[in-house]
């Protein structure tokens, strides 16, 4: 995830789980390609967007299960967060908007408990002495 100043970016998911609705940046690892590698990609990929030094904001569990109580989706996701140094949000791969957000507008857009954890996270983390 990227942060500029207090400000996060955002996207608006174009495909299942989740399509529709605003979260951080990311998606799937490709093989032989390392955590912090993929993450820089997806959020290049999805958003245009370049980011500096990277820190783990966090780790989650994603499960989505169907009615019956059967897991439909199982993703297990590494949030890493870094400040933003180039490029402006643009709309790309699967997600239909990129936009930052203050943390004023959060607690609009319906975020899963979890992103806005991972958000304060990733903040905090970046500011921490490295």
């Amino acid at each position: 995830m990227a942060f500029d100043g207090d400000r996060v970016l955002l996207v608006r998911r174009g495909k299942p789980p989740r399509a529709g609705e605003w979260s951080i940046p990311g998606g799937a690892q490709h093989l032989g390609e390392g955590a912090e590698e993929a993450a820089r990609r997806e959020l290049r990929e999805e958003t245009g967007i370049e980011v500096g030094p990277l820190v783990v904001a966090g780790v989650v569990d994603a499960i989505t299960t169907e009615e019956d109580g059967r897991v439909r989706f199982h993703y297990t996701i590494i949030d890493f967060a870094g400040e933003w140094v180039s490029g402006e949000p643009v709309a790309g791969d699967d997600v239909t908007e990129a936009r930052w957000f203050s943390d004023d507008e959060l607690p609009e857009l319906g975020l899963w408990d979890e992103a806005l954890r991972i958000i304060a996270e990733g903040r905090k983390r970046l500011q921490e002495p490295r």
